[in-house]
């Protein structure tokens, strides 16, 4: 798709939603009058208009994908939320809870009943159940496991059992396999006999009788050869394949490196699994980024727009506490030296510059060095080595931006001794937020953490209090 015909699908569908909107408020613009007219009220809640609203709202939901569903519920408030959700044909309601991030997911499944949400989750495969099971009620978990054939039974289990930052959360038992001793013709035969092709088929996989992994037959190999050839000869046995144990960055990695549409997971013996498939890579990509988002900010989880006040300050207190404290720590380090500031106004106005480029220099090395750790690009060995160059990058960006900023303070305040000490404090607070944008992810990272979370929380932190004393330890030296 190009970007212009891109451009006209999210113009159409921003439409769609807009509208859909409109014609909700209709509804409980009319209906709030119901409510206040009790003698009328069952008239006009049956009135044509109203019945037309409705009828309007539901053809446009029933025309939108379930993942476009999902953005419209998120993007409502509760009760709104839950008076379209109730209007959402029940086909696609298993689907929907797969889209809506978790915090949204929550409040839809705890409005269904435990034969809803079992109807709507025997709806989708093996895979897509398992993503939904930590949110789902146990008795309903239980219902499914029995309505489910021994087959999918078993192929839940098995995806259940994998860690979801694993290869084995994002497989897919969706494959089609051939054996390499039968003619192209045979396998076109096969193909056609079925209803569809499993989404991002690019490629067949060829297994023994044993259901060991031998090659992949590609989609285009098929239609371009000459049926009367055996897969054997077309096949590739030049293929990547993954295990279900293997991190999930990894096969992220690989996607992208490599440019698969899809790729086959064996395990130690070479017996096929299942598959992986670009999609769902994208997906677990997009939820990585998210969430890093998210605790770069000190954010425990992703949460609902419009949660209930007591649920978004208990996912936000933790990091906005150690903020308080480390605030704290910074107003003593400026009560250190109350009789420099005295003594030199001065000082009180240039403070902020030298924390707020400290904060800002630590918060590019951090976030590059996540990303760095989230590619897989830094081992120990190189640590050092990249704690050398960030701290060289810092020393000449404190030499150009000091001089700079020593310059200004001179004009300013006609002190040469005091854009000394401006040029000297920043360089040092540039050093300072360069070593520990490095350590601070590093660390997280070795003690099993998150690198990225509360990493901006922390740096920001040090680079304050660490800017504010450097500048006044050398103001009072230099200047009082």
């Amino acid at each position: 798709m190009t970007e212009e015909n891109h451009n006209e699908e999210n113009e159409k569908l921003h439409i769609q939603l807009q509208r859909v909107i409109t014609l909700l408020n209709k509804y409980k613009l009319l209906q709030g009058f119901v409510n206040l007219q009790n003698q009328v009220s069952e008239s006009l809640a049956e009135s044509s208009i109203q019945k037309k609203n409705l009828g309007e709202l539901q053809s446009l939901l029933n025309k939108l994908h379930p993942a476009d569903i999902a953005d419209l519920l998120e993007s409502l408030p509760l009760e709104d939320r839950l008076l379209i959700w109730g209007m959402v044909k029940p086909e696609y309601d298993g689907e929907v809870l797969l889209e809506a991030s978790d915090a949204v997911r929550e409040t839809l499944i705890t409005d269904m009943g435990a034969h809803e949400l079992v109807a709507a989750t025997e709806q989708l495969d093996a895979d897509e159940i398992a993503d939904l099971a930590p949110d789902l009620p146990q008795d309903v978990m239980e219902d499914v496991f029995r309505s489910l054939p021994i087959a999918e039974r078993e192929q839940l289990r098995a995806a259940m059992s994998y860690s979801e930052d694993s290869v084995g959360a994002l497989m897919d038992f969706d494959v089609i396999t051939v054996r390499d001793d039968v003619r192209l013709e045979v396998v076109l035969r096969y193909l056609r006999r079925l209803e569809e092709l499993p989404d991002h088929t690019d490629q067949l996989f060829v297994v023994d009788r044993e259901e060991h992994l031998k090659g992949v037959l590609l989609i285009n190999r098929i239609l371009v050869s000459d049926p009367d050839l055996l897969v054997a000869d077309v096949m590739t046995k030049e293929m990547i394949t993954l295990h279900p144990d293997d991190k999930a960055e990894d096969a992220a990695h690989a996607f992208e490196r490599y440019d698969l549409v899809s790729a086959s997971i064996i395990d130690h013996d070479k017996k096929l699994l299942g598959r992986v498939t670009v999609n769902v890579v994208i997906d677990f990509i997009r939820d990585k980024a998210e969430n890093e988002a998210l605790h770069l900010a000190g954010l425990r989880e992703e949460e609902d727009l419009f949660a209930p006040v007591l649920k978004s300050v208990k996912n936000r207190w933790v990091w906005l506490a150690i903020n308080l404290v480390t605030a704290f720590i910074a107003s003593r380090v400026i009560g250190l030296f109350e009789d420099s500031i005295e003594k030199l106004v001065a000082l009180a106005a240039l403070m902020p510059i030298i924390a707020g480029i400290g904060g800002n220099s630590g918060n590019q090395t951090i976030t590059m060095i996540v990303r760095a750790l989230a590619l897989g690009q830094i081992s120990s060995g190189s640590a050092w080595k990249l704690i050398s160059k960030e701290i060289g990058v810092s020393a000449v960006n404190g030499l150009i931006w000091g001089a700079v900023v020593g310059l200004f303070t001179f004009a300013i305040y006609q002190n040469a001794e005091l854009g000394v000490v401006m040029m000297l404090a920043m360089l040092l607070n540039l050093l300072l937020a360069a070593l520990l944008g490095v350590l601070i992810p590093l660390t997280l990272r070795k003690l099993g953490r998150d690198p990225a979370l509360g990493s901006s929380v922390m740096i920001t932190a040090v680079t304050d209090s660490g800017g504010f004393f450097i500048f006044l330890s050398l103001a009072t030296l230099f200047l009082l």
